[in-house]
């Protein structure tokens, strides 16, 4: 963990929320006034367009899971505890935490 600066850690971070939360409004935007969305009997662009809504609701939904995981590793790094395991207060490894800024548990305890 000595070899990562806290201050390039932070600002990763600050970017990659702000990257987070412009690809959420995106996906989570209502559709335009007058589109319709439904499911027929044959394929069309109403039918397409509700999957495509389903499918960024849910790749919205995964977003906001990593954008919880980012705020929760700028409180950690606020608190001091950044870089520590939440599970078993260890070190996590440096090549962890430079893939995965906002890592919370080291690998023994990710899954």
């Amino acid at each position: 963990m000595d070899d990562i600066n806290l201050d390039d850690i932070a600002t990763e971070l600050d970017t990659k929320a702000t990257e987070l939360r412009a690809r959420i409004e995106d996906l989570t935007r209502p559709p335009e006034a007058g589109a319709t969305i439904g499911f027929g009997k044959r394929i069309g662009d109403g039918t397409t367009q509700a999957i495509q809504q389903m499918a960024d609701a849910s790749t919205a939904e995964s977003l906001q899971k990593t954008l919880n995981e980012v705020y929760a590793a700028q409180d950690r790094l606020e608190a001091g505890t950044y870089g520590r395991c939440v599970v078993c207060h260890e070190p996590i490894p440096t090549g962890r935490l430079e893939f995965r800024p906002w890592a919370a548990t080291c690998v023994e305890h990710a899954a």
